[in-house]
């Protein structure tokens, strides 16, 4: 299988900690934030990544979208299983999956790449690395007033993630694609020292699902602490 991905997308990320925790072998194709275009939108239609080529039989040529990516991962290789079996909290799991994806990963990215343009420039302060972080700012419209809105509804999200989330799992009496994508969607915030201070039983939380799922911590993840 081949991952076409940002290389520090949350998203592809997310899709990434599916596959490892899977145990399915796979190879990834890091694009260029712009330029990917001409590789994914002939493939898919769209031009968003995570892009899924299972390149296997009986299987689709393309899969798009990481929460498109799981469900096909999930038919594919059932065990070890992300879904649950009991309908209402499965129901629950996907909605949580949808809630993180359209909420939370978009709030990270704006409070990210707004520490990234400021504070957290040291951390990758390449040409390359700072012409892809104003790409990505002008895209979508992130500023000061922008990421301190989307910080609010961090707040929020690990206010109602230390509820659940500290002695057990979000949905159910085990790991499903619930907490996964939470892992995945939240783990910028780990290299900015704010969060890895004030918070430190989320990031163990992520790195032990990490671990689960034999991928790796994001680049420069202790240089925050």
């Amino acid at each position: 299988m081949l991952l076409l991905q940002f290389s520090t997308s949350h998203y592809c990320r997310k899709a990434r900690l599916a596959l490892g925790y899977k145990q399915i072998s796979y190879q990834v194709e890091n694009l260029t934030p712009g330029l990917h275009i001409l590789r994914v939108k002939p493939l898919s239609g769209n031009k968003t990544v995570p892009v899924l080529l299972p390149q296997q039989k009986n299987c689709p040529a393309v899969v798009a979208d990481s929460t498109e990516i799981i469900r096909f991962l999930e038919a594919y290789q059932p065990n070890p299983p992300l879904y649950l079996e009991e309908p209402l909290d499965q129901k629950e799991a996907l909605r949580l999956e949808d809630h993180f994806d359209e909420s939370i990963g978009t709030a990270t990215r704006f409070v990210y790449y707004e520490f990234r343009a400021k504070e957290g420039k040291q951390l990758d302060p390449s040409l390359m690395s700072q012409a892809v972080i104003a790409i990505v700012r002008s895209q979508y419209g992130i500023n000061a007033q922008t990421a301190k809105q989307a910080a609010q509804r961090i707040a929020d999200a690990i206010a109602m993630l230390s509820e659940f989330w500290q002695d057990g799992y979000l949905v159910g009496d085990r790991f499903s694609v619930a907490d996964l994508t939470a892992a995945a969607l939240l783990s910028p915030l780990g290299l900015i020292p704010h969060y890895r201070h004030n918070y430190p039983w989320l990031f163990d939380r992520i790195t032990e699902i990490h671990q689960l799922c034999n991928e790796p911590l994001p680049k420069n993840w202790d240089k925050a602490i």
